[in-house]
């Protein structure tokens, strides 16, 4: 005769087959073997970490490991039934995670479901959905690369995000248009935790930010309220486009980052070690990964227009420290650059495909015109 426990068990396997809950409630992945019991979700082994944060209002069991208790079931709930309740009104602008994202963003997003209950009550989003925020962020020095408190504005009305030296300051010492900025978490490459890398177009020339706060709520905002500023520009400026156009548009990872060697373009000076960031089609190198402005940018087109990346150098090419090469063909050069591991070469030969893949839009043509005629 089956034991309770018994009996728990297989009713979990069963509402494990049921829609909804074969992915965990929070970052979506597949096969969770937690459960919050108070909450009624199933969740993967690291967001059950992360509601441990919130012990107050989510108690968390392993499925497989912790017994349970007809007391603690929570067959009456669900993965459906819970998102109905707690992502009843989520801004569409709104960044949910994935369980790719950093611990911040999904520690957050649980806490914003959960602890706040941001979406279920649309004055508690007021901080990302106003359309202005103001405050103050810990901003990395260009030069000398400590971290000082900085006065930061956001005006969808302006259209730009504006920060001041001093918070008294009238004049801002930086302009930022929402039309060119971009936002993403670097906890580990800035270093701290709760670090944001804000990126803005001056002449047409790529400039770097580095903030953060110790308030992990306050970055999260600031990240949702740029987002948000981004969502009703491109609204205007793309009338009729649906969210599935615009929402991949609002923000965005680099396709990839890491060191590589690189050489001149007559491929006679010796290589040099650079920090490399692929965003969308420009590749760019810095001295340093927090470096304020890059060193330089490629353009990266289609295949159609004559780019291609094969996984070698030419054998004319010396001077190279690391074996495993890259050359990046485009119509006016060729681009040298040689990789540490073969691990690394492949990775980026994948990034660079990826791109080079996909065919140009309209506005890419724009930027490629730009980067032939650069001064």
């Amino acid at each position: 005769m089956a034991s309770d426990q018994e009996r728990i068990r297989e009713r979990i396997k069963e509402l494990l087959k049921k829609p909804g809950n074969g992915n965990c409630a929070d970052c979506g992945v597949a096969g969770p073997e937690w459960a919050s019991y108070t909450l009624g979700v199933f969740v993967c082994h690291s967001c059950s970490g992360l509601h441990r944060n919130i012990a107050q209002i989510s108690k968390v069991k392993s499925l497989l490991l912790d017994p349970w208790s007809s007391s603690e079931f929570i067959g009456s709930v669900g993965n459906i039934a819970a998102k109905a309740k707690y992502e009843q009104i989520v801004p569409a602008f709104y960044y949910q995670p994935t369980s790719k994202d950093c611990i911040l963003l999904r520690d957050q997003w649980i806490r914003a479901k959960y602890e706040r209950k941001e979406f279920m009550f649309v004055e508690r989003q007021e901080p990302y959905s106003a359309g202005y925020r103001e405050g103050c962020l810990l901003k990395r020095g260009r030069d000398n690369g400590q971290y000082l408190s900085r006065k930061f504005i956001l005006t969808e009305r302006e259209g730009v995000l504006k920060y001041f030296n001093k918070h008294d300051a009238r004049e801002p010492k930086a302009i930022m248009k929402i039309s060119t900025v971009n936002a993403t978490f670097q906890p580990a490459k800035i270093g701290v935790p709760h670090g944001l890398q804000i990126t803005y177009l001056k002449d047409n020339s790529t400039r770097n930010i580095f903030v953060y706060h110790e308030d992990g709520k306050e970055m999260v905002d600031w990240f949702n309220a740029i987002r948000a500023a981004r969502y009703h520009y491109l609204q205007v400026a793309f009338p009729g486009a649906s969210n599935s156009e615009l929402l991949p548009k609002l923000t965005r990872n680099y396709i990839k980052e890491g060191y590589m060697e690189k050489t001149g373009p007559k491929h006679t000076e010796g290589f040099k070690k650079r920090w490399f960031t692929m965003d969308e089609r420009r590749l760019m190198y810095f001295k340093d990964p927090l470096d304020a402005y890059a060193r330089g940018e490629v353009f990266i087109g289609s295949k159609e227009n004559s780019y291609s990346v094969l996984p070698y150098l030419p054998s004319s090419a010396q001077g190279t420290h690391w074996p495993f090469g890259i050359t990046i063909v485009t119509p006016d050069r060729k681009f040298l650059f040689a990789c540490e591991t073969e691990e690394d070469q492949k990775s980026w030969m994948a990034a660079f495909q990826i791109v080079i893949n996909r065919p140009m839009l309209p506005r890419e043509y724009a930027v490629e015109a730009y980067f032939k005629h650069k001064p």
